[in-house]
């Protein structure tokens, strides 16, 4: 299970980096080559994002990206046959990210079953709450995949606890209120929420919303196991093209 590979990689590196991707934005291709770069940059492990009309947790850079591969013609079976190509070429986990109705229109459990045969490791679905997720994680446990949840600066700690009855792989904290995109405060108040988030899980937690540089990762040292980028990925991509995503990735460690 992705818990394990996590724990055997933390034995490597007190860190670990994941990164995330919109899916055919700007296109498959350059999604490939976006991938390609991040693994040879070193990154532990992926998050695909499937396209979505109204991806309500994410920020402006991300909700583009959605909107752009959808007209370019994005659709959730070219996405998964995405994501089992990269999940056969490269020798780290990856995962799917996308929202409940892509999963509800395409089956629960046709949709567990294609993640599974495609070689992915588990989802994050931020808008499926775990009270209403029975079908859905039967429908993991069935295949072995791990779903993975999500913490938020104003979930209580009896809530944390609640959730983390049903996650696996890892916790997914989001570092403040808000969508993705937006500057995050690396201070105190983070890291009380973190401490909050380790009381209430013995999974390996990982933190995203705002990581965007190198001091923000180390920041997270013995804090989160994993440190979450996102959009500033697709913004050093649209700035500077794909070429540059590699650097970036390695600046994050060196």
């Amino acid at each position: 299970m992705l818990e394990a590979h996590l724990r055997a990689r933390l034995r490597e590196r007190d860190i670990l980096l994941m990164t995330h991707i919109v899916l055919g934005y700007p296109s498959f291709d350059d999604s490939r080559r976006v991938v390609e770069a991040m693994v040879e940059a070193g990154v532990d492990l992926v998050e695909l994002q499937i396209p979505f009309s109204e991806p309500i947790a994410d920020g402006p850079v991300i909700l583009r990206a959605n909107q752009r591969s959808l007209e370019a013609g994005a659709t959730v079976e070219r996405c998964l046959r995405f994501a089992e190509e990269v999940a056969s070429a490269y020798d780290i986990p990856f995962l799917v990210m996308s929202y409940f109705n892509i999963l509800y229109k395409f089956g629960l459990g046709n949709f567990t079953r294609t993640l599974e045969s495609a070689g992915v490791r588990g989802a994050i679905v931020p808008d499926l709450p775990p009270e209403e997720a029975g079908e859905h994680l039967s429908a993991m446990r069935e295949a072995q995949l791990d779903p993975i949840f999500i913490y938020s600066p104003n979930t209580t700690d009896q809530r944390m606890r609640d959730i983390a009855r049903h996650a696996g792989g890892f916790v997914y904290c989001v570092a403040r209120k808000g969508v993705t995109g937006a500057a995050t405060e690396f201070s105190a108040v983070l890291d009380a929420y973190l401490a909050r988030c380790r009381s209430a899980t013995s999974l390996p937690l990982a933190l995203g919303f705002g990581v965007k540089r190198r001091s923000d990762v180390e920041s997270l040292r013995g804090k989160a196991e994993i440190a979450v980028v996102g959009t500033q990925t697709i913004r050093v991509m649209d700035e500077h093209g794909v070429e540059a995503v590699g650097d970036f990735i390695s600046s994050l460690r060196t």
